[in-house]
């Protein structure tokens, strides 16, 4: 009897569970204020990125630049992102993060993390839990040659 894994139905697999994953924790953290998911994931690009363009957003995101623009627009009008000139480009519009971003992204990842440690608790022993740690670390391995710079590190949206 043979352990090997068919490398295109694990692909699946995993493709599958990352889309679900995301979909339960996006569902999760629509109890947190009114952010869409779409305003969620500028908040933390701007958290880890302060003074990216909208269009460096639209970039990232692989989002039209009306589209993000749109976003930024309804979180410039929440007081959550502030708009002001690049000091060394004036033509360029630089996006931070108001203090009331910053709360609304902080609060937006506790409940996230709240939710999938309760999870993860109520469902799995120690030992189990223990397995999916070592998986992270493969899929951590996995997906950071794609990802470096359009995904938040450990602890962020």
């Amino acid at each position: 009897m043979s352990n090997a894994v068919d490398p295109a139905e694990l692909s699946e697999d995993i493709r599958a569970l990352i889309w679900a994953y995301t979909r339960r924790l996006s569902g999760a953290s629509q109890a947190v204020g009114d952010l869409t998911l779409s305003q969620q994931t500028v908040l933390a690009r701007l958290h880890q990125a302060p003074g990216a363009t909208s269009a460096e957003l639209a970039r990232a995101e692989y989002v039209s630049p009306q589209s993000m623009s749109s976003t930024v627009s309804t979180l410039v009008d929440a007081g959550l992102v502030a708009v002001s000139p690049d000091p060394r480009d004036g033509r360029r519009r630089r996006l931070d993060l108001t203090d009331e971003g910053t709360a609304a992204i902080e609060a937006v990842r506790a409940h996230k993390t709240d939710w999938l440690r309760g999870r993860l608790v109520a469902e799995l022993t120690p030992a189990e839990q223990r397995q999916v740690a070592d998986a992270v670390v493969l899929l951590r391995r996995l997906l950071v040659l794609d990802t470096v710079s359009t995904t938040p590190p450990k602890g962020q949206s």
